[in-house]
């Protein structure tokens, strides 16, 4: 299974970025090889509208079954959850501390979006 990890860096020690839709990168994680790939997220840093649900499509596209991020706004929590992506919320530091809590089984998925949108 893959899981999606939102980031601003480019490796497993990477920052976790706190903005789902916002963030600058998603890395992906493969829990059965252990191998990861980065994907580019800079076009929705600056969007005026629709970073979320574009973000989420990207995450669609990666393969990823669940997204481990810090916070996540209202429409792209429907389009997640529509794609039946689970959302995970952390306040880890890094995807590696975030990595270790869901495998520790220390993530609850969340039940709603917690920021409002374009936050």
């Amino acid at each position: 299974m893959k899981i999606a990890f939102s980031t601003s860096g480019d490796g497993i020690n990477a920052p976790l970025d706190s903005r789902f839709g916002r963030a600058p990168k998603f890395l992906i994680f493969d829990l059965e090889s252990g191998a990861f790939e980065v994907i580019d997220n800079e076009k929705n840093l600056n969007a005026a509208q629709g970073a979320g649900i574009q973000s989420a499509e990207t995450v669609v596209r990666s393969g990823a079954k669940a997204i481990v991020t810090g916070h996540c706004g209202p429409n792209a929590f429907r389009a997640l959850r529509a794609a039946g992506i689970k959302i995970l919320s952390t306040d880890a530091a890094t995807v590696t501390e975030a990595l270790e809590q869901y495998k520790a089984g220390k993530l609850v998925e969340a039940a709603s979006a917690d920021v409002e949108g374009h936050w």
